[in-house]
């Protein structure tokens, strides 16, 4: 099996509460989020999991405190040597906005996400005020269902609940499997006894607790999109 080397890219990050990450716990903390995107590596294609927000402003301290590197998505980029152009399909997550809102500067890039969120997409909630319309005209999409092996050595798990059609991305690396969740999380989803702890933000509590504990067991290295270990990292393993 096909092994690769991903890359945690910064291109964004939020100042939130703990309890938007963590339901039912530690509400009334505020905390910094990265926003990142991953560029996997190791195969005939360049390979992004979602591409972060196109404009952010965020204090220089907040990177400094967090040991981030912030960047512009293009900056971000180049640091792994590649341009928007050069990138050949994104994987997404979800389609909440700080996830897609530069999938536009990839002109030749096919946009790969599960079918239910796809139409949730086209046609949200009123309540989840993170979808905006008109962020993938004009893009090639391509819709999968359920559990698709994707190809040699990255798997597309389906783990809605925190949105209707969440995916994970399981990617093959020589120290095992790596599990870009398909929801949004941090560090504190993760505790090192008892289960892990169900996104704040849902639109399926019972599922999300279950494809939380699921992504858990499967993984070897576990990646939340939020997470601030996971930024401060250049690559994975």
């Amino acid at each position: 099996m096909r092994q690769y080397v991903i890359y945690p890219l910064v291109v964004g990050a939020n100042e939130t509460d703990q309890g938007i990450m963590t339901y039912v716990k530690d509400y009334g903390k505020r905390i910094w989020i990265p926003i990142s995107v991953f560029l996997i590596e190791g195969g005939d294609e360049t390979i992004l999991v979602d591409t972060g927000l196109e404009e952010f402003m965020v204090p220089q301290k907040v990177g400094d405190q967090y040991g981030l590197r912030i960047m512009e998505f293009e900056e971000a980029l180049a640091s792994v040597g590649r341009k928007p152009e050069d990138v050949d399909v994104i994987l997404h997550t979800h389609l909440h906005n700080d996830h897609c809102e530069n999938d536009h500067k990839c002109p030749n890039a096919v946009v790969v996400v599960q079918e239910e969120e796809y139409a949730f997409y086209r046609n949200p909630h009123p309540l989840d005020h993170r979808y905006v319309p008109g962020l993938l005209d004009g893009l090639k999409v391509e819709t999968v269902r359920g559990d698709v092996s994707f190809r040699d050595g990255i798997d597309l798990i389906f783990t809605p609940g925190h949105t209707p059609g969440g995916q994970s991305v399981v990617v093959n690396t020589a120290a095992g499997r790596a599990v870009v969740t398909g929801f949004c999380c941090n560090d504190k989803n993760f505790p090192s006894t008892g289960p892990a702890v169900t996104p704040g933000v849902h639109t399926d509590a019972l599922a999300a607790y279950d494809n939380i504990q699921r992504i858990r067991a499967m993984a070897d290295i576990l990646i939340p999109l939020h997470g601030l270990s996971v930024g401060r990292r250049g690559r994975i393993p």
